[in-house]
């Protein structure tokens, strides 16, 4: 088992884990990690949340494109019946994201945790039985 993480804030050491101190979206990054990653992965796990500038619209599609970024990595990482989960906000945007995460995994289950602000429009996606990618 390996556990594998990526993080521009940095953070303390996690014992068994590897962490690259790095910007997700930096071009170099995703590969950087595939090659630490050595292989093909069980989770993809994304909590890549983008500042909010207070402008609802700005950064619910700011999300969602994180959210699809993470899903682009996971679909080219992920072993057949791997799981994805991320963080999304509701607001119109996301319907294709969930449309491609159904079509792509078994089962898409959302929620939005009791400690998240009743006004905040913040869910999170689990999908697990990763189907393969399909074009």
């Amino acid at each position: 088992e390996k556990v594998v993480g990526i993080d521009y804030l940095g953070m303390p050491p996690v014992p068994g884990a590897e962490v690259l101190e790095l910007d997700f979206l930096d071009d170099e990054a995703p590969e950087k990690l595939k090659k630490l990653l050595g292989g093909e992965a069980d989770v993809v796990l994304s909590d890549m949340a983008a500042p909010t500038t207070g402008h609802k619209a700005t950064d619910h599609l700011r999300i969602v494109a994180l959210a699809e970024t993470a899903l682009d990595f996971a679909e080219d990482v992920l072993a057949p019946g791997g799981s994805f989960a991320c963080k999304v906000f509701q607001g119109g945007a996301e319907g294709e994201f969930l449309t491609r995460l159904k079509r792509d995994f078994t089962s898409v289950k959302h929620a939005k945790p009791k400690a998240s602000r009743a006004e905040s429009a913040e869910m999170y996606v689990v999908a697990t039985g990763f189907r393969g990618r399909s074009e």
